[in-house]
């Protein structure tokens, strides 16, 4: 714990949970006002999603992400904005034709790209594998992400690699090593998705020792194991994430108010096992990125 430790927050996410919270933030001033509070709470990088301001679903639009950044933007605030290209890998197969998308969940690695493209943000995710997610299938193929990689790197946004397993962790050793991923790399362990790596001490310990020398990396755990998995990782050297796209409450059975409310538990976390909570300044200066 020679180092701060960063605090990301997961702002929304694209999951169906505006039905269980009110609070989980649905238009771009929501989830701009949401970054800004996590901000003033102890958060050096905000994780965006968008959604439909009229259905609260997710959404791909770019003229959502576009209002979300500028706002924060133009706000001056000193975050990290790191945006998602997590949708548009979904798979869920027709009963009576398994070669169909039975959802409109698919999109190509371009079209999951194009708001990163368009708005070059200080970070994107990069999902690096395919694995069972929940009752659909996560499509992250080696031809696909091998063209992501390729073209976060053309535009200078640094990839948060999202290891939801630990075959996950070793393909992006690989990819490193074939020189397609340049360093230091930034990793994030997702723990606790069915049916990913489980929340645990031994799943952080394992996904870790495969890291290349130099790496970052950060963990969460989704649900109840959000803040257990916050302890975890400081006490291990690594760097933390919370947030209402993973978990909706503060404590068990009261819903979090808010983004901040999360990040704020999570800060005091980290202060209590006598580590420093980065500032975003000093987040970046971890992760080797200049300030835009």
């Amino acid at each position: 714990m020679s180092q701060p430790t960063i605090i990301s927050c997961a702002l929304t996410g694209g999951g169906d949970t505006t039905a269980v919270s009110p609070h989980v933030p649905v238009t771009p001033a929501q989830i701009a006002n949401e970054a800004m509070a996590a901000r003033a709470a102890g958060a050096a990088i905000v994780h965006i999603h968008v959604r439909d301001p009229e259905t609260g679903k997710s959404s791909r639009e770019l003229r959502l992400y576009q209002e979300v950044v500028d706002r924060i933007r133009d706000a001056g605030s000193d975050l990290l904005i790191n945006l998602t290209t997590g949708a548009g890998g979904r798979y869920v197969p027709d009963e009576a034709d398994p070669n169909r998308n039975a959802i409109a969940g698919m999109t190509t690695p371009a079209e999951r790209m194009e708001h990163v493209l368009q708005l070059r943000p200080d970070i994107c995710s990069l999902d690096i594998g395919t694995m069972n997610f929940g009752a659909h299938a996560f499509l992250n193929l080696p031809a696909g992400v091998e063209k992501m990689a390729a073209a976060i790197r053309a535009a200078g946004v640094k990839p948060e690699l999202e290891i939801f397993d630990l075959g996950h962790a070793a393909y992006a050793r690989h990819l490193y090593d074939r020189q397609l991923l340049d360093g230091p790399l930034w990793f994030q362990f997702c723990l606790g998705v069915p049916w990913g790596a489980p929340a645990t001490a031994e799943s952080l310990m394992a996904m870790r020792q495969l890291l290349p020398t130099g790496a970052c990396w950060s963990a969460f755990g989704i649900s109840r194991h959000q803040f257990p998995m916050v302890a975890q990782a400081v006490l291990l050297g690594g760097h933390v994430r919370v947030g209402l796209e993973d978990n909706l409450y503060l404590t068990r059975g009261h819903l979090a108010p808010g983004n901040a409310s999360l990040v704020e538990r999570a800060a005091r976390i980290v202060r209590e096992l006598d580590a420093e909570v980065a500032t975003p300044t000093q987040a970046r200066e971890i992760l080797g990125l200049a300030r835009r």
